[in-house]
């Protein structure tokens, strides 16, 4: 049965060749096929795994992008978490076609990835293995669907793939972003949701990787159907960089940028007096595109450009901490305990963001510059932790890889590794980690000798570890190891900053969007059992689906949660409206000012919970 459906697609496939109208096929997926038919030479009924590079080859390719992986690790790992559930992989690939980063799902959907060699090292560039979704995303430089019996190779028909191309901050292509699923229940519907968060994603790490390349300069975000265009411009307001879109639009070219063209050929002249102003901006033909603000150097200039602007390692923490009490205090001794080799152990529940804080930790840290490696204890199955995290010599064990691994404390060495869940770590491997923290060294499996390591190490966990170690579910000594610094990071329902939050939220996930009032008291009220993770997936998914730019609550994603919790949260919405009529003298336009809502929303919320105001 295989075969015969083997033989019907390469007979679809060849008929596309010969131009036949009948082939239920898009006309990109057409042209693609009659590109590796005619010009690649492929064969659509061959076999076989895709190229793989091994180790060495992986790392002299990886080689130029470390900078830029590192930097868009974060925005991949939360990808990752977002696509988790309906069994998508993760990909970040070179220009070539390369898989560079990759993160897999649940074991069970990890199987078939792995079986198939979809991992870092793969290649899948279209000369190679045809239509595919990051061959052909590459080729024509076009986010793209590949969708089952879409792709070129009858043995991919299992997988459906969604990629957008990755631009750099020249506008030159990067590398792409693959995310790519073998789920039978999934339409081709859910796999397009699934590219649009990807596109979401992809601007971002653009975005991050224009940021950082121009972090010395001022930047302006030039308005374009996507929200994402960006100029940088230094302080005589020369322009010194712009991203892809901002170059379409403005007709701006590497000659143009070279040659220090003035921002003022691009704005009104009487707007360019000051750094912060509001910007008009134009295109080359002088028709407006809107108004942008311009946001200041993420950190300072050489001392020659910028004394005044003196650069703070802890800019991270203090963002992330930004106005709760106890995060407040938190960075603070943070900051008193300097580079000092002290333990962290960040406790908090899923979805608080405790990768982010131990990133910032890390990046405020004399280790910046060194590697920052990252292993989730409670993701990883229990059989490979051993071998991730020690490393092994070649033949360790049966399908070791032929030139061994140096494990993540090794590849941490001089720089800080992170164990996220580390309360899921069987006891076995806490005895282990002891020995490392205590001897400074690691002993890889098969090795003959140890080798000598130099990390920081931050643990994060929703668990009580205290109350394990009392139990004999986790080492105390080993606890106690872990605890030089205890850092706790408060559920967002409880932060004091909580509507900030999700202001800010929704303005990085879904910027192109504004939210309804009734949005707004749903997002408000909510107690986010998810916390960060569950607010940012929610915007982003609502910043897809609205409709005119305005999210309403119809577009919020939040399932219902307990009587309890519903309760409680009644409870302290009612305390939060009473005491800002408090605040307001009962004056019910201010209260509602102060609170986001419209009037006749705050007045609708006082009828409801029966709250008396001043008369």
């Amino acid at each position: 049965m295989a075969s015969l459906s083997a033989s019907n697609h390469v007979a679809r496939v060849l008929s596309v060749a010969n131009h036949v109208a009948d082939v239920d096929a898009s006309s990109r997926i057409e042209n693609s096929w009659r590109r590796c038919l005619i010009s690649h030479k492929l064969d659509p009924a061959r076999q076989g795994p895709p190229q793989t590079l091994t180790e060495a080859e992986i790392r002299h390719v990886a080689e130029p992008l470390e900078e830029t992986i590192r930097l868009l690790t974060p925005e991949l790992d939360d990808l990752a978490r977002v696509l988790r559930d309906a069994g998508y992989c993760v990909n970040l690939a070179d220009a070539n076609a390369t898989m560079l980063f990759s993160r897999l799902p649940g074991e069970a959907d990890a199987r078939m990835f792995l079986d198939w060699k979809i991992y870092t090292g793969s290649n899948f560039a279209e000369t190679f293995e045809g239509t595919n979704g990051l061959g052909t995303a590459l080729a024509e430089q076009k986010p793209i669907l590949v969708h089952r019996d879409e792709h070129f190779r009858a043995q991919w028909h299992m997988f459906s793939c969604a990629v957008a191309p990755l631009f750099d901050h020249a506008g030159r292509l990067a590398g792409a972003i693959n995310i790519t699923s073998c789920r039978e229940d999934l339409e081709r519907a859910a796999h397009q949701l699934a590219l649009a968060v990807t596109m979401e994603a992809t601007r971002r790490m653009e975005a991050a990787i224009f940021r950082d390349h121009f972090r010395n300069a001022w930047i302006a975000s030039v308005p374009d159907n996507g929200g994402s265009g960006l100029l940088a411009y230094d302080d005589d307001r020369r322009i010194v960089g712009a991203c892809r879109s901002a170059r379409a639009l403005l007709g701006l070219t590497d000659g143009l940028i070279a040659s220090g063209i003035d921002l003022s050929r691009y704005i009104k002249p009487d707007h360019a007096h000051h750094a912060d102003d509001v910007l008009e901006m134009r295109r080359a033909d002088g028709r407006p595109l809107g108004q942008s603000h311009v946001a200041p150097p993420l950190r300072a200039k050489s001392a020659t450009l910028r004394r005044d602007a003196p650069t703070d390692r802890f800019d991270a923490l203090h963002r992330l901490a930004g106005r709760d009490p106890a995060l407040v205090r938190s960075v603070k001794r943070l900051r008193s305990i300097g580079d000092h080799n002290l333990p962290v152990l960040l406790h908090g529940e899923t979805g608080v963001g405790k990768d982010v804080f131990a990133r910032a930790i890390h990046a405020a840290s004399n280790r910046a510059r060194n590697n920052y490696v990252a292993l989730n204890c409670a993701a990883m199955p229990e059989s490979l932790i051993d071998a991730e995290l020690f490393g092994y010599e070649a033949g360790a064990f049966t399908g070791a890889r032929r030139d061994g691994s140096k494990g993540l404390i090794v590849q941490a060495d001089g720089g800080t590794l992170f164990l996220d869940e580390i309360g899921d770590m069987p006891i076995g491997l806490q005895t282990r980690l002891l020995r490392v923290l205590e001897n400074r060294e690691v002993w890889p499996l098969g090795a003959l000798k140890p080798v000598p390591v130099d990390i920081r190490l931050i643990s994060a966990t929703h668990r009580d570890l205290g109350r394990m170690a009392e139990e004999g579910a986790f080492r105390a000594d080993l606890y106690f190891r872990l605890r030089g610094m205890e850092v706790r990071l408060p559920a967002l329902r409880d932060r004091a900053d909580r509507d900030d939050i999700i202001a800010h939220v929704a303005r990085e996930e879904a910027p192109n969007c504004r939210l309804s009032d009734e949005a707004w008291a749903l997002l408000s009220a909510y107690p986010y059992p998810g916390n960060m993770r569950q607010l940012r997936h929610v915007l982003r998914l609502a910043g897809c689906t609205a409709e005119d730019g305005v999210i309403t609550d119809a577009d919020l994603d939040l399932p219902p949660f307990g009587a309890r919790m519903e309760a409680d949260l009644e409870a302290a919405e009612r305390a939060t409206i009473i005491e800002a009529l408090r605040k307001h003298g009962g004056r019910v336009t201010e209260a509602a000012r102060a609170l986001k809502l419209s009037r006749a929303t705050l007045y609708r919320k006082i009828k409801a919970m029966k709250i008396e105001t001043a008369r």
